[in-house]
């Protein structure tokens, strides 16, 4: 089994477990960013509250309401990024190895390298996976009121506060989005907000090239492979993961709220200020009418949901990774050693 293989299995299954435990958090964080009425008090309430607001109103099924898709989606996402990311990567360090033997460089491959190979990997993941992405915003966004009114053939309310369409008292189920989506501009809706999206492959760049980096200098005081990746405890990982997350989120947040308005669902009314064109005439409408803060809203949400899912995804990561290793190698010692540790 290749490496590429392993990295990719490896983080699907890291991405699913992130996102199984943090999406309720996801959910209240993406309902924060498409809230366009900056005198509305829920926008001002904290995380605990506004996901005791959803349960209050809606159910606790809101909370989750897009699961299935976007487990898909995160499954795919982190699957499809590790994938690229090692056979980029391998094909990065094997040019440098023979760069090194000719006498030029050290062998190793550069930051630059680096970030050029995730760069590369985020956009071909961006490209694939857009589509399921457009769905999960949607079905998260979608809230039960009690105005009604028709629309694709579908119950339908418009809720003056997030005003956007939507569905009432019956299951919203991924085929009701796919053909909603489909009927407001047919295949290329499946990308709207994929402008944004691709601009934000620096999130997992600046990510990756802050966990790799202070991750390798770590690497190197350690002398004992019996801990998680190479010498690393878990709780190291876990932390790492956190640290390396944080400091993307904080340098591309504004992105994210534009690629959310882009791929929710637009009011039925003839209010230009809420029909958004593309990522310029979004943030212009954005600033203009809502302030500056409007491209931040949500920001501490996400920054909880992003860090822990992000600490979540690299911690199994890194151990799903050691355990395929420990089967591809059949190591016996060393998994009868980790198994009398992890028994003391």
């Amino acid at each position: 089994m290749s490496d590429a293989l392993i990295n990719g299995l490896a983080g699907a299954g890291g991405g699913f477990v992130a996102e199984l435990i943090t999406y309720p958090l996801q959910t209240v964080s993406t309902r924060q960013q498409i809230e366009r009425d900056p005198s509305n008090s829920t926008s001002r309430d904290g995380i605990i509250r506004q996901m005791y607001q959803v349960v209050k109103q809606e159910g606790w099924e809101r909370l989750y309401g897009g699961l299935t898709p976007s487990l898909v989606g995160m499954a795919a996402s982190q699957g499809v990024y590790y994938y690229f990311y090692q056979v980029f990567r391998n094909r990065a360090e094997s040019a440098a190895l023979k760069r090194w033997k000719k006498g030029v460089g050290d062998g190793s491959i550069s930051i630059f390298q680096s970030i050029t190979v995730a760069a590369l990997s985020g956009c071909i993941n961006v490209l694939l996976t857009n589509p399921i992405w457009v769905v999960v915003t949607r079905m998260q966004t979608y809230k039960k009121t009690n105005k009604m009114q028709p629309t694709h053939g579908l119950p339908c309310a418009f809720d003056e506060t997030s005003r956007n369409a939507v569905v009432e008292n019956i299951s919203y189920r991924t085929s009701h989005v796919v053909q909603e989506v489909y009927d407001d501009a047919g295949l290329w809706g499946f990308w709207n907000g994929v402008t944004p999206t691709l601009i934000m492959v620096s999130n997992p760049t600046i990510q990756f090239m802050l966990y790799e980096t202070i991750l390798k200098n770590l690497r190197r005081k350690r002398a004992s492979n019996l801990k998680g990746a190479d010498g690393l405890t878990t709780l190291e990982i876990f932390l790492l993961g956190a640290i390396a997350k944080l400091g993307a989120t904080l340098v591309t947040y504004p992105l994210l709220v534009v690629k959310s308005r882009l791929q929710v669902k637009q009011g039925l009314d003839d209010d230009k200020r809420y029909h958004y064109k593309g990522i310029f005439d979004a943030i212009e409408k954005m600033i203009y009418y809502e302030g500056l803060s409007g491209l931040y809203k949500g920001m501490s949400t996400k920054i909880v949901q992003s860090v822990f899912a992000a600490a979540i995804l690299f911690m199994v990561k890194e151990e799903l990774v050691k355990a395929a290793h420990l089967l591809v190698t059949g190591d016996i010692s060393l998994i009868q050693n980790l198994r009398l540790k992890s028994s003391r």
